[in-house]
């Protein structure tokens, strides 16, 4: 008997294990691509011209190849962030946009603790040091750190992750917490003792800065040379949220002209960051690879959860994590209808 036809077309880009690639192929005709380049871009949008779902992590997508996808129904990103993804013609499309909140809360609160952390306590200036052959005495007060316990951890943003972070600090290491938010968050304030306070009375107040807001255009250099001159000179700067969120020659000419301390980065105006990047040869400064949620079992969750987000948006179950959701639902009334 020959193989009953496949009702959909997908197209998968990066970061599925075989187990999810079988699990996709097992209802669809499925392309895969490890990466997307000049050098298979063409075949790429050939496939994307007949895909009804597109599943990946750092999708490359914009509105003139949308047009290129007539039949495309279901964009399911292997992130949390979509700033990448052209939302608005999205929605004028009508194609639904997932994403993967929650798997990678607690692993991207362990990302910004450790470049809190690193920052305070000098880790990777000191570790350097002593690989290079420089210890060679007791170290003194130029080498020393910054306590972390008890200092005030400023969260800006107080989302899952943000929320994440601030347990760590007042749980962990005894520290005041201050936060911004559109409005009040009375589970922190009651479990915490976090206070809820203005952007810039946080920047005031706070010892250590913790960015973690989504990208938009409210948030495009939230943190720019006014906000930072507000934190206190001893004062360190952890983003982990997204480097446009950043003014990055701001940024750096504050940690240049002792404005601020130091700073911990895991994203960038521009990734990979340039190899002449000021950032990478000041000693006051940790930058990591984006590896926010870069673990085994976290980027495994996430893709899995792309995966059902994908294969029950195409079978016309509510998406579990939905960016457009009324895009669906409006499809799917629109089905009832006819």
């Amino acid at each position: 008997m020959a193989e009953q036809t496949k009702k959909w077309r997908i197209v998968a880009v990066r970061r599925l294990s075989e187990a999810q690639l079988e699990a996709l192929s097992e209802v669809a005709e499925v392309d895969y691509f490890e990466d997307v380049d000049e050098s298979n871009h063409a075949d790429f949008m050939t496939a994307l011209s007949k895909a009804h779902g597109l599943i990946g992590g750092k999708l490359e997508l914009n509105e003139a190849m949308l047009a290129e996808a007539p039949a495309l129904q279901v964009v399911s990103t292997i992130s949390v962030g979509y700033d990448h993804l052209p939302l608005g013609a999205l929605n004028r499309r009508g194609i639904l946009l997932c994403n993967t909140p929650d798997v990678l809360t607690e692993t991207t609160a362990d990302t910004a603790f450790a470049l809190i952390m690193a920052t305070q306590r000098r880790l990777v200036e000191l570790a350097n040091m002593v690989r290079e052959g420089g210890w060679r005495a007791h170290i003194g007060a130029e080498h020393f750190g910054v306590d972390v316990h008890s200092k005030t951890l400023g969260i800006v943003g107080a989302g899952r992750i943000g929320a994440a972070i601030a347990r760590r600090g007042a749980l962990g290491f005894g520290m005041p917490i201050l936060y911004t938010a559109s409005s009040s968050k009375p589970a922190l304030e009651q479990h915490l003792g976090a206070q809820r306070r203005e952007l810039n009375d946080l920047l005031d107040e706070a010892d250590i800065v913790c960015i973690s807001v989504p990208y938009n255009d409210d948030t495009h250099h939230l943190i720019d040379a006014h906000a930072l001159a507000r934190m206190k000179p001893t004062a360190a700067l952890i983003n982990i949220a997204r480097g446009k969120v950043v003014d990055e020659p701001a940024l750096i000419e504050a940690l240049r002209s002792g404005g601020i301390r130091a700073a911990g980065l895991d994203v960038f105006v521009e990734e990979p960051l340039p190899s002449n990047s000021p950032l990478t040869a000041m000693d006051n400064v940790v930058t990591t690879p984006h590896i926010g949620s870069a673990t085994h079992e976290t980027r495994e969750a996430m893709a899995q959860l792309a995966v059902d987000n994908l294969l029950g948006a195409l079978i016309g179950c509510e998406p579990i994590n939905a960016v457009n959701v009324n895009v669906w639902r409006r499809s799917a009334s629109d089905d009832k209808e006819t």
